[in-house]
This record gives structure tokens, sequence and C-alpha cells, in this order.
């Protein structure tokens, strides 16, 4: 691997850590702005959009650069252009015909996801469709040149941009005394902003490139079909896998609703409810990145390891990766609901569905343990099983949605997220198990969860004798900040007195060895 590639490999992992991060906290700035109602019908209507635009859009890139750096290898320039060229037009097929569907069957989608109010956002977001999947043919040409500057600053620019005409619409909307409904709609504008500025800066680079394709041969439509194919054989099963997470998302997008309205809700109640709902999925995506981020790495070793038979360091990899998400997961999910109250407050400006938010806080480190299962099978070239134990976990989504909504209303809509999570956390960890044996408890779990218990009733034992509901935002954000500080301290002690870890596994973290190395030099010096 070249040095260009690997500068570009790191700017492309970048690129997705900024990616997520805005991704994940906009929707708080938006509530403070908008109210729940608009965040709400946000909510509802985003996760149907982005597993349309999944199926259209994931995979293609991949497909496209693997395909372009075969022929590339081989000096195959003619074919060059027939992928382009095949790929712009399958792009094309796909972005309109996503965009028909939703047109054509609006009625029967807005009528399952709670009435009229998500009618105009649906619309206007389904407009990206028509050219993300265009934008997509351009990263992946880029990218099967090694070139992954292009992906990365397209995808940076598209984000941005999309957050910032988010929050100044909404903030424009909301001051001349726009309805929610409308409000929700004008923002979802930004989509197609931030994919169409992303697409004529990708559009611009590849006009000035030297690797744009030369027309050598003629494109006939017998090309079309072959090359269509084997672009569709290759990109429809990581769309398969791309998607099954975002199915969870896409299935509370219709069965909240419906559970909703069937327990006595009506409809005008439903984006409102779904508001308070988003508040939860807002802040354990922003704990699932942090967590998910560091084991992430490690994840195609397993990949490398498994081809080169050493089956030993599949199990050591294995385990420490779990290792390390347990080290985190757990006091994070924890000490978010500890502090419940006040993060609750201090992000959303009240105390709303405090008790469901706790729930879904609760919930945060079974998600972050399936996100790891699930790419370590992926890892194992496991990837069907991964996406067949996803898909089967959606179907339970929906009854568990239908039956805990039933009996608690809105919470049971958390505590049903809880008990999927565990179960594919379970699951998961059964057929990694199988490919290959690890330990799936280690000794020093039982520290991390007993520090994690310590440090959540030393700061949250405080919360339930104090009047919260009677603080500013200002007081409650510092009284969070000191919490925070003091949640890391208590739960470094108490781990390190329990033995929940070691100097060793210190040392193998990023920035942490750095650390040690220095304290070391220091001690011998």
């Amino acid at each position: 691997m070249n040095n260009e590639l690997i500068k570009g490999t790191l700017i492309l992992s970048f690129a997705t850590v900024v990616i997520r991060i805005l991704g994940s906290i906009f929707r708080i700035p938006l509530q403070n702005i908008a109210g729940d109602e608009v965040v709400g019908i946000f909510s509802l209507v985003y996760p149907v959009y982005m597993v349309i635009l999944t199926l259209s859009v994931a995979g293609i890139p991949v497909a496209i650069s693997k395909m372009i750096s075969e022929a590339n290898t081989l000096g195959k320039k003619g074919e060059i252009y027939k992928i382009y060229k095949s790929a712009l037009f399958l792009s094309l097929i796909f972005g309109f015909t996503s965009f028909l569907l939703i047109m054509v069957f609006s009625d029967h989608i807005v009528r399952l996801m709670g009435g009229e109010s998500v009618r105009l956002s649906l619309i206007i977001v389904s407009i990206t469709l028509l050219i993300a999947p265009y934008m997509a043919v351009y990263r992946g040409y880029f990218q099967g040149f090694e070139n992954m500057n292009p992906t990365a600053v397209s995808q940076m620019l598209e984000q941005f941009v999309r957050v910032l005409f988010i929050l100044i619409i909404a903030n424009v909307m909301v001051k001349r005394g726009y309805e929610p409904d409308m409000i929700s709609g004008g923002i979802m504008i930004s989509s197609f902003v931030g994919a169409g500025l992303s697409l004529l800066y990708l559009r611009y680079l590849f006009f000035v490139s030297p690797l744009k394709p030369k027309k050598e041969v003629e494109f006939r439509f017998a090309d079309f079909l072959q090359m269509s194919k084997r672009i569709l054989y290759i990109s429809l099963p990581i769309c398969i896998g791309a998607i099954t997470m975002a199915l969870i998302n896409f299935v509370d997008s219709f069965t909240i609703p419906v559970s909703l309205i069937h327990s006595g809700f009506s409809e005008k109640d439903i984006p409102y409810l779904y508001g308070i709902y988003g508040r939860g999925i807002a802040l354990v995506q922003i704990a699932n990145f942090f967590s998910s981020s560091i084991v992430l790495p490690l994840i195609p070793l397993i990949s490398k390891s498994i081809a080169q038979q050493d089956w030993n360091k599949v199990s050591t990899l294995t385990e420490k990766t779990h290792y390390y998400v347990h080290l985190i997961s757990w006091p994070t999910g924890f000490g978010m609901f500890a502090l419940t109250l006040p993060i609750n407050l201090a992000f959303f400006k009240d105390l709303q569905g405090s008790d469901m938010l706790a729930v879904f806080h609760l919930s945060a480190v079974f998600m972050s343990l399936t996100l790891l299962g699930t790419g370590i099978l992926q890892g194992m070239n496991k990837e069907k099983l991964a996406a067949q134990i996803i898909v089967s976990s959606v179907l339970l989504k929906i009854a568990t949605n239908f039956l805990f909504i039933k009996w608690l209303g809105l919470l049971g809509a958390a505590y049903s997220t809880l008990f999927v999570y565990f179960v594919i956390f379970v699951v998961n960890s059964y057929f990694i198990w199988k490919v290959k044996s690890f330990v799936f408890w280690r000794k020093q779990n039982n520290s991390i969860v007993f520090a994690s218990l310590v440090m959540a009733g030393v700061v949250g034992i405080p919360t339930l004798l104090l009047n919260i509901s009677d603080w500013s935002r200002m007081g409650t954000l510092l009284y969070l900040l000191g919490s925070l500080a003091a949640a890391v301290i208590v739960y470094a002690i108490v781990l390190l007195l329990t033995k929940g870890i070691s100097k060793e596994d210190l040392k193998e973290m990023p920035i942490v060895n750095k650390l040690i190395g220095k304290m070391d030099l220091r001690g011998k010096s």
C-alpha cells in the first residue's frame, strides 16, 4: 500500500468521524430552535429516506472502485470508460425509480407514519434521491484510482452544508411563525442542497482530472447490460450489509405511530411524541460513536488473520475488542442513566420523556456491543449471517414495539429497543464463538460493571435529592460538567483498585500509551 493511499484512507476515516459527530449532535440545537414536534417529524421521515437512499447508493462506490482498479491494473482503458458510463446510467435509473416509488406510494407511507404532518417533508427529501446515486458514481470512480480525497472532502462538504442549512432554515422559519410540518419540510431542503454542492465539487474535480476516461471505444447497450450485472453482483451484498442497522430506525417510523394511535393517542400527538423519542436516538448515537470508533481499526485485522489461518490471533483480537467496548460502554450507559435528568434539561430545555430517555441510555451498552459483534462477523466473512441476524431482529422489533407500547405507551418503545439490542448482542456472540471460541466474559468485566455501578451511584443519587426542574440550563450544564469529571475520576479509581484494567491494557491504547511511556522515562531518569 503506497503512502498516498495510506494518507487518503486516514483522511476518509477522519471524514467519517466528522460526519458521524455532525449527524448525531445537530438534533440537539434543532430541538432547541424548533421544538420536539419538528424533530419528531424529521425523525419519522429521515429513516425512511435513509433506507431508500442506502438501497439506491450503498455498494455502488465500492463496486465501481473495485472494477476500475482491476481494469486499470490490467491496462484496459476502454473498459474503464464502459464501467463509468454504465454506472452513470444505472445510478440515474436507481435515483429516478426510488423517487418515483415514494411519489406513487406517498399516500400509503404517510398514513402508516401517523398522518399528513409528514407528507411535505417526505416529498421534499425524496428529491435528493434524483442526484445522490449519481454523486456516488464519482466517489467510486476516484476510489478506483486509490484517490480517497474527493470522497472524504465531498462527504464532509455535504454534511456541513446539510447541518448548516437545517439550523439556518429552522431558525428563519420559526421566527416567521411557520407551522411544524412546514418547518420540517423546509429543513429537508438541506439534504438536496448538501448533495447538490457535493456533486458539483466532484464533477469539477472529475473534468479537470487527468484520470478522466477517454472515449476509446463505442459504448453500446450490450456493454451497459454486461457492466451493470457486474456492478449489481458486487454492490448488492454490500448494500444488504449497510442497510441492516438502518432498518431498526426504519420500522420505528412506522410501528411506533401506529402503536400509539391504537393505544388511544391522536394523529396530532404523533410528531410531538416522536420528537420526545428522538431525544434518545440523538444521545445514544453520540455515545455509540465514541465506543465503536475505538475498535473499528481492529476489525480489518480479523479478516487478515483469518486469511492467514492465524486462529489464535482471531481469538485474541475478538476478546480484546470486546474488552475495550465493555470498558467504555458500561460506564457510558450507566453514567448517562444516572445523569438522565440534568442531561435532558441541559440539552432539551425540559424533563419531558426522562423515563424513556433513561431506558435508552441503558440500551447504549448493548447497541455498542451489537455494532462490534456485527463488525466482527463481517470481518470473519460472515456478512450474510450478520445481515440475517439484523433482519430477524427487525421482525422482533416490530413485534415488541406493538406489544410493549400497548402496555407502557412511548416508554415501551424504549424498552423494545433495549430488549432487541440485548438479543442481537447475545446471538452475535454465539455465532462468533462458533466460528472461533473466545472468552465471552473476562474477570475484568466484573470490575468494569462494578466500577460503573459505583460511579453511577455517586453521580446519580444527588440528582434524585435535588429539585433539578427549577434549575437554569446554564446551571444544569455546569452541574453536568462537574458530575462528568467526578464520574471519570470515580470510575478510574474503582477500576484500578479492583484490577479491572492492567498496565499492559493501558499501553495498548492510543494516547494513553504515550503518557505511560513518558511516565516510565521520568521514573528511570
